[in-house]
């Protein structure tokens, strides 16, 4: 009989310990079976589950920890099962699901059970020969040194603090080497693309299963479609009702900012960062901002120019202050190509999307080349009123050159990108936003690129620009930034009198 198989019937025969349903048997969901059959066969030796908050994966592998203790389906001597979090605390709440999941065994399997919790969380087994341990440990990488365990379980991996976490993993994987053992690495999703935990995800190697219940990022908070695939108990009772989750994306829609992304991260198990940063716009603010028909091209165009680096992405905004209409363009090296890209940052096909929308477009080989690159924007807006071209002071030495090379005869206004210019820049944005002075035909690359867009606050609450992922793409963000708060700028400053002439 096979290993998952065995594990299947032996959860079942299980009494849930806590909660609404305690006491009463424990049936495993479809997606719980699915954990169950990736990470049980032999040639499996780490298996990844990333989903959202309240779906039972601590009280699943608990469930898996107690069956590898007592040989259920691994029949090795000494078995030894680490339960691995990122404090003790954390790692008490697997090891109180075990100590739960015992109460549903007959009674000679209780008596050959052992319960220490000093010096530190453990269960022994004595039957089957004994020496079998279940052991709880906090993310500090010594404590696993010299072990040699049959199972792993690192609950919330993707939350572990980044320098005792890494080397806690790399401990307790060395260790299963010695006796063929698994890992399960269970967490929601890490705050970006560049955590391990991610990794294992978009990178797995061979004998990795991974199994993820992430929906496509930019979605409405309260889209019942990918709620309910971050959230795959809440149709069978594990977990948080599809009312309840419904519930909270509408509270956390109502107070934005760091409520909204919190909620993204661990409810809706999107990479988002949920630590003192906070949305620069949300995704429903800006679906406020899209419109089916555009404004006139009439009067001044603002261009904001965000000057990507040697190999990422270049975009330009032009904003019409007068009617309120924005575009937006982006633009890549050819090399490597979009769809490449596009897995590399983990949009998959998004780019190609982009580019068959005429949103997005390649120039150059490797690097796009500034002068070219200006020649293009500017004949973008061939024949308007270009009252401005706003731009990072940062790339201001690159961008000037670029702008001498390609004959451009446009005053320019440098601006920083730190709480001071930033700031107001930001404020200026989303007033504006706010007060429907932005209008966009559906645009993904902007819908993208504010998903992505987040603002760091220093004390005094100033704003600053930051990236949610570190491969998110806030290129076009940035640039409609700086062309709408110019305009803003613009609009708000006195139209000047001509005086009439005076003859002497």
């Amino acid at each position: 009989m096979l290993a998952s198989t065995k594990a299947v019937r032996f959860l079942e025969t299980l009494l849930i310990p806590e909660g609404p349903k305690a006491g009463e048997s424990l049936k495993l969901a479809p997606f719980q079976k699915q954990f169950v059959k990736g990470a049980l066969p032999p040639e499996t030796s780490i298996a990844v589950l990333s989903i959202g908050r309240g779906n039972a994966k601590t009280a699943l592998s608990a469930g898996l920890a107690l069956g590898a203790l007592l040989g259920e389906w691994d029949d090795q001597p000494h078995r030894e099962i680490v339960l691995a979090a990122r404090t003790r605390d954390q790692a008490r709440i697997a090891w109180d699901f075990v100590a739960g999941f015992v109460r549903s065994l007959p009674e000679e399997t209780q008596k050959a059970l052992t319960f220490r919790r000093s010096p530190r969380l453990e269960i022994e087994y004595e039957g089957d020969g004994g020496g079998h341990f279940v052991r709880a440990i906090a993310a500090d990488g010594k404590s696993a040194l010299g072990g040699a365990p049959t199972l792993v379980v690192m609950d919330e991996r993707g939350h572990w603090e980044r320098d005792k976490g890494d080397a806690l993993e790399h401990a307790l994987l060395s260790g299963l080497g010695k006796r063929g053992g698994k890992a399960l690495i269970i967490s929601t999703s890490a705050p970006d693309d560049a955590h391990p935990f991610s990794k294992w995800i978009d990178e797995p190697l061979p004998g990795t299963y991974v199994q993820e219940h992430r929906p496509a990022p930019g979605l409405p908070p309260d889209d019942r479609e990918s709620l309910l695939l971050a959230n795959p108990g809440a149709p069978y009772g594990i977990g948080s009702s599809y009312e309840w989750l419904a519930g909270q994306a509408q509270r956390a829609i109502a107070r934005g900012g760091s409520a909204l992304t919190s909620f993204r991260l661990y409810n809706r198990n999107e990479r988002v960062s949920a630590e003192t940063r906070d949305l620069l716009i949300t995704v429903d603010e800006w679906l406020a901002c899209e419109t089916g028909e555009l404004p006139a091209r009439e009067g001044p165009c603002v261009i904001g120019i965000d000057l990507g680096g040697s190999a990422s992405m270049s975009a330009a905004a032009f904003y019409w202050p007068e009617t309120s209409r924005l575009e937006c363009l982006g633009t890549f090296p050819a090399r490597p190509s979009l769809l490449d890209r596009g897995q590399a940052d983990g949009v998959s096909d998004r780019y190609v999307e982009m580019e068959r929308r005429g949103e997005l477009s390649t120039l150059g080989g490797l690097t796009v080349p500034v002068a070219a690159w200006l020649v293009e924007v500017i004949r973008h807006v061939d024949g308007e009123n270009i009252a401005a071209i706003t731009a990072d002071r940062y790339k201001q030495a690159e961008l000037g050159e670029g702008i001498d090379r390609s004959g451009i005869r446009v005053p320019i206004v440098w601006r920083g990108q730190g709480f001071r210019d930033g700031g107001e820049d930001c404020e200026r944005f989303r007033r504006a936003c706010f007060d429907g002075s932005v209008k966009s035909l559906p645009s993904l690359l902007l819908r993208s690129a504010f998903a992505d867009a987040v603002t760091l606050r220093d004390p005094a609450n100033n704003l600053k620009l930051a990236k949610a992922r570190s491969t998110g793409r806030i290129d076009p963000a940035a640039a409609t930034v700086l062309a709408v708060a110019e305009g803003a700028r613009m609009m708000a400053r006195p139209a000047k009198k001509a005086r009439a002439a005076v003859w002497a």
